[in-house]
């Protein structure tokens, strides 16, 4: 090989192997102060494009499983308020039966006549019940807020006797993806189930001569059919959670299962990239040492020129 001076091929091949071993000292510690193996699009512009449709999927299904268990609070606090609603009207149907004893004067229909009054004010108060200030029950009307939808239902009596009512309902999204996986929310139409148009607090009234007249208008039947369509919804409320905690529990595999690829797409593998961080660092001091050599080896030209 001729001795030359303006070339030195082996200090440039140093130098450019310092370069590399330097960039990928850098690269390693970038990776193991941010945790993820792509910090750049340079470096995994592929894997990055997945990882954003991941995370925009996995941010979905977690609002989505967040909703689904809000549903299933608002059915059990819908529930609570219909056992409430049972509790009132098993007590009214026996002030109504006790009453029918021959045995209590008129004063004492009187007194269950005023409780029933109470009871009745306090059905008031569980009908306007709300969650967040979203209605617990519906009424016959227009369908409720918040994506309800209404249909016409049949319902047949303890007598046979078939009667036709107003069933409401919200729809629950259970997709991520926005498709038309939803099941539909029961809103109960309190007004058909308590027959609420016979059970008006504002008719319920003591006459001026002291007598209470009211509690002996409700027949009995009234209360044995309203008491079977309570326990007709609350059979209906009881089964919807069933197909919901099914697909809640199935988003949260799913979305396990998303994080876990996610997880291999953008996290470092620190023990990996811990021994590649050493081996650039040991690249780089021999490479700046050799480098230093190879810089050394034009001093020879000097020496022939003196």
């Amino acid at each position: 090989m001729p001795l030359v001076l303006n070339s030195n091929f082996a200090a440039s091949s140093a130098s450019l192997n310092l370069s590399r071993a330097r960039d990928g000292s850098s690269k390693s510690l970038m990776r193991l102060s941010s945790g993820n193996r792509i910090n750049s699009p340079a470096e995994d512009g592929g894997g990055l494009a997945v990882e954003y449709k991941l995370k925009s999927e996995g941010g979905r299904t977690l609002a989505t499983m967040q909703n689904t268990r809000n549903a299933l609070s608002f059915l059990q606090v819908q529930d609570g308020a219909i056992s409430s609603a049972g509790k009132i009207f098993d007590r009214m149907s026996q002030l109504r039966t006790m009453a029918n004893d021959i045995t209590k004067n008129s004063g004492d229909i009187e007194n269950y006549s005023k409780e029933s009054v109470e009871l009745q004010l306090q059905l008031d108060q569980v009908t306007n019940q709300s969650f967040n200030g979203i209605s617990l029950f519906a009424s016959n009307g227009g369908a409720p807020i918040n994506n309800g939808n209404k249909v016409t239902c049949s319902y047949q009596k303890t007598d046979g006797t078939i009667v036709t009512y107003e069933k409401f309902g919200r729809m629950l999204q259970l997709s991520p993806s926005g498709n038309d996986t939803k099941v539909s929310i029961n809103i109960i139409n309190l007004e058909f189930v308590a027959s609420y148009d016979a059970l008006d607090p504002a008719k319920v009234l003591v006459d001026a001569s002291g007598y209470a007249s009211r509690i002996t208008d409700f027949s009995v039947s009234l209360f044995t059919d309203v008491m079977e369509k309570i326990s007709d919804v609350r059979a209906e409320s009881g089964a919807e959670p069933n197909p919901i905690t099914n697909s809640l529990e199935f988003m949260e595999v799913r979305y396990a299962n998303m994080q876990t690829v996610h997880g291999r797409i953008m996290d470092a593998d620190i023990a990996s990239e811990s021994t590649r961080f050493a081996r650039n660092n040991v690249l780089i001091q021999t490479s700046a040492a050799m480098d230093a050599q190879a810089n050394q080896l034009t001093n020879v030209v000097s020496t022939l020129i003196q």
